[in-house]
């Protein structure tokens, strides 16, 4: 797999501009800040897995880093909880001990993501002063940095949204902060997957196709991430429990599917459509998965053929933690061990997303 992981330079702007030194050096940057955003994810899942996402009730970008620091600082803090519906209505008999520890888990969050900052900004300066980055890179590395600072505003937003009204945030709101944290980690791969050393594939007529298909796996990758935030958000794993039907049927009655008015709502709204969607969309993306595998078998060789098996592996492991995230919710996998499962769901999500960027990178300069 190591030998997989070389990539090609695919453009003549970055072979002109940077030296093979400072190529690995960016590289290296970004491939740590995509495993951090990737640890900013599970954290995120663990965060709203254990309903902690709302035990901070306020955005303080900068003096929030520094956590209750004595017992009147604690009390403040769990008093401002207690204003909120989810205390009220949820967990009216928590304790400042049960307090402390979602505390925790939504502050280490926020900490995380201000890492994240610095250990973008700061290396960002560096190669840009020093003249170690390439032209053609700056802009690509700008729309992250903006995707970055737009996230902070996003994950406050989203928030917000569960302060008032309700006992937990919106679910699409979450969908979408779940989406862009998934597009900068995809961003910092893709930009570190053309800064490798040159490694010429020539799959002639079959490039076309097989980069489709690639391109195909990468948006329904996407398009299932952003479903399965709005399944978190909506808790739609907690219903319908069952695979592969769903009571008794595979496709529920249209009166079921579209309860909601109107209709769009329940694309967003509705437990059992989101949850149908989601089953729909895996398998749509195994099937294109499928494709690109026995496509690459027949047509590549090297690298392009590892790289659609480890896909498609990836994919195959996906929908089965899916499954049994789906189907063990009652004891003895309820509780934590139902959290590790949709922990490493969402862990793998992230991962089939970092290897078919890979692959598909590979495909537009091979």
């Amino acid at each position: 797999m190591e030998d997989w992981l070389q990539f090609p330079e695919p453009a003549p702007a970055i072979r002109h501009y940077v030296t093979a030194q400072s190529s690995r050096a960016v590289r290296n940057w970004l491939f740590v800040v995509a495993g951090l955003v990737f640890l900013m994810v599970i954290v995120g899942g663990a965060t709203r897995l254990t309903e902690s996402g709302l035990s901070i009730v306020e955005w303080k970008p900068v003096t929030g880093v520094v956590p209750p620091l004595s017992d009147k600082d604690w009390a403040q803090a769990f008093e401002d909880y207690q204003q909120i519906p989810q205390y009220k209505e949820l967990f009216p008999q928590m304790d400042l001990s049960g307090f402390k520890y979602i505390f925790a888990w939504e502050w280490g969050h926020r900490l995380l993501a201000r890492l994240i900052g610095l250990a973008f900004v700061i290396p960002l300066v560096f190669f840009w002063l020093k003249n170690l980055l390439p032209s053609g890179v700056k802009p690509k590395l700008l729309l992250i940095l903006g995707l970055g600072a737009l996230q902070g505003g996003i994950g406050w937003w989203m928030v917000s949204s569960g302060l008032v009204h309700r006992t937990e945030v919106a679910q699409e709101r979450l969908a979408i902060h779940l989406i862009i944290a998934a597009l900068i980690f995809a961003s910092c791969i893709w930009i570190a997957g053309g800064l490798g050393p040159v490694q010429p594939m020539i799959i002639h007529e079959h490039k076309r196709r097989l980069k489709l298909e690639s391109i195909l796996i990468m948006i329904f990758t996407c398009l299932q991430i952003f479903l399965g935030g709005l399944v978190a958000g909506l808790r739609a794993g907690l219903v319908n429990n069952s695979w592969p039907l769903i009571d008794g049927v595979f496709i529920p009655s249209s009166a079921a599917l579209w309860a909601l008015d109107p209709w769009w709502i329940n694309l967003l709204n509705n437990p059992l459509t989101v949850q149908f969607i989601h089953r729909m969309t895996a398998y749509a993306l195994f099937l294109i998965a499928l494709t690109h595998l026995i496509d690459a078998l027949l047509n590549t060789e090297g690298k392009l053929k590892r790289g659609a098996i480890i896909v498609f592996a990836h994919i195959v492991a996906q929908i089965v933690l899916g499954i049994a995230t789906l189907v063990l919710v009652e004891p003895p996998f309820n509780g934590a061990p139902h959290i590790l499962l949709a922990l490493g769901h969402q862990a793998v999500a992230m991962a089939v997303l970092a290897i078919v960027t890979l692959q598909t990178r590979r495909l537009f300069y091979a």
